[in-house]
């Protein structure tokens, strides 16, 4: 049975149709990863999941139906989304940007979360008394992912997470995504150009081109699907 389920007629903003029959299941722990030109509608997948767009169809979450909730009820029942751009809070601490991740559970257990993911990942400690808005690239996005992750998510949903990075931080991010997710049993839907990084660590995924999915499949098999190679693998 799937985590979350995504059966959308349509979905939008206002009277503008970005995505059109798009359905896809996500399994407890398991990692899909869409492609997309920019453009293609992958952001408003997400962001449709969020609550933050109108949509048409059903989005269930263990069963639960999502559609119509409120962005902060959607988050309440187990999505994290770490948007592109990072989305951390620069004029919050580090700490701060942590606990407001953590703000829908017992005070007590996000501090002590937070003092976890801080020592996980060292730069983040040695500035966690400083704005977010002082950190790299590097350093915000991993703050991002921490943030989301201290809500103990279901599913996190991320959007371009290698956008603006160097390639060696690009490897770390992706190398640490993986990581957590082999620790917490975490399911992940990323949003990704970097397709080589980003099949690495997917189970399944999809391509999305003019706001309907055009290719669907194993990450192996995508990765060794000629049309995709030209186009996102550079091959």
């Amino acid at each position: 049975m799937s985590l979350l389920s995504i059966d959308v007629a349509s979905a939008g903003y206002g009277p503008v149709t970005v995505l059109r029959d798009v359905a896809l299941e996500i399994a407890a722990g398991g990692r899909l990863v869409v492609l997309g030109a920019n453009g293609a509608g992958k952001t408003t997948l997400l962001r449709t999941i969020s609550g933050l767009c109108r949509v048409e169809g059903s989005i269930r979450l263990d069963g639960r139906e999502l559609t119509g909730m409120p962005t902060h009820r959607v988050a309440a029942s187990g999505i994290a989304h770490v948007p592109q751009g990072r989305g951390t809070f620069g004029d919050l601490t580090v700490r701060e940007n942590l606990l407001a991740g953590g703000s829908t559970r017992p005070r007590r257990e996000a501090a002590a979360d937070a003092a976890q993911w801080l020592e996980r990942f060292p730069r983040l400690a040695e500035r966690a008394s400083r704005p977010a808005s002082g950190l790299s690239g590097g350093e915000q996005q991993l703050l991002a992912i921490a943030r989301a992750f201290m809500a103990r998510p279901r599913v996190v949903l991320l959007d371009e997470p290698s956008l603006g990075l160097a390639p060696k931080i690009t490897d770390e991010v992706f190398a640490t995504l993986d990581e957590i997710g082999r620790e917490t049993g975490t399911a992940m839907l990323v949003v990704e150009q970097n397709a080589e990084l980003a099949l690495g660590i997917a189970e399944e995924a999809v391509v999305i081109e003019s706001g309907t999915i055009t290719v669907r499949g194993s990450a192996t098999e995508l990765r060794d699907n000629d049309d995709v190679r030209r186009a996102y693998l550079g091959v």
